[in-house]
């Protein structure tokens, strides 16, 4: 007698990867977040293709021009020039490469660096755990910003070395958020159970501890990415970070702080830079970080 097979269909189940990006999606303003982070990356890589003119290019007979939708404005130069009459766009869009793009890599850094930190103190115990969590106490609670100013003080102004500071501000951050994650998967009885039946501490590591750590990964991550743009611009702007004429928006934001009644656009185009910048960021994290908890639960 023929079999008559399987009378039920195949039904083909989600891994959790893609669950979290089905409930992402449906995150509307997750999504448009997720939009502006890629408009922010490919301003990053593709500035000299996207930019109209060269960032220091100076157009001496157009001096302080408005926007092109101002009545004085010229189609030529969309946001207007500043005061030594360089396009405003152009500056904004290789001021992406300096400002989130340095942010970026700091972050990536941080997040090594202060990953491998936390993991192995993580899953350490005793003398080496308490020395850790008192350094991380001390260092913690110092602000970011504050921290950074003082490695910049110390390393002198520059750009390279506000990247240095900033790196070295943001990982005690990612080794404490770290630290603390694993700690707490390591009294986990799965993980009691995983020793006890012979696992050593790298099946430990790479069956129970990593795959845990995504949300704080994510979450700690788009935190730092923020704290890292704002303490650029924030050190660019008093004058330790980039140097002019390099077009970083926190430095852009100084030079053009005396011309704010004069020329408004040149100091709120480079201040509304910073603050979308951030906004996409967190709107980013907050969707990653909602999407994973509700495919958790």
């Amino acid at each position: 007698m023929p079999s008559r097979g399987n009378i039920y269909p195949e039904v083909r189940v989600r891994s959790p990867r893609e669950q979290t990006w089905l409930v992402f999606k449906r995150n509307m303003l997750a999504m448009i977040g997720l939009w502006g982070l890629g408009l922010l990356a490919l301003l990053t890589l593709l500035a000299p293709w996207l930019a109209p003119y060269a960032a220091n290019e100076q157009f001496t007979h157009l001096l302080l021009m408005p926007p092109s939708w101002a009545d004085e404005g010229n189609v030529d130069f969309f946001l207007g020039t500043d005061d030594l009459g360089r396009d405003m766009l152009s500056r904004l869009i290789f001021g992406a490469r300096l400002t989130f793009g340095n942010g970026v890599l700091a972050v990536l850094v941080a997040l090594v660096v202060g990953g491998a930190i936390g993991i192995i103190g993580g899953m350490s115990k005793g003398f080496k755990a308490s020395i850790l969590n008192h350094l991380l106490d001390t260092l913690l609670s110092i602000p970011s910003l504050l921290l950074a100013i003082i490695f910049v003080a110390i390393l002198g102004p520059g750009l390279f070395n506000t990247l240095i500071a900033i790196t070295l501000a943001l990982t005690p951050q990612f080794t404490r958020a770290i630290y603390n994650a694993v700690s707490d998967e390591m009294q986990k009885e799965y993980l009691t159970a995983l020793r006890l039946d012979g696992g050593t501490r790298w099946d430990m590591l790479r069956y129970g501890v990593l795959p845990n750590l995504s949300d704080t990964i994510i979450s700690q991550t788009t935190r730092g990415l923020s704290s890292a743009i704002l303490d650029i611009t924030a050190v660019g702007f008093l004058g330790l970070g980039a140097q002019s004429p390099r077009p970083e928006w926190g430095t852009m934001l100084a030079d053009a702080i005396e011309l704010v009644f004069l020329a408004p656009w040149t100091v709120a185009l480079p201040g509304l830079a910073i603050l979308l910048s951030v906004l996409v960021i967190n709107m980013v994290g907050e969707g990653l970080r909602q999407a994973i908890n509700e495919v958790m639960d």
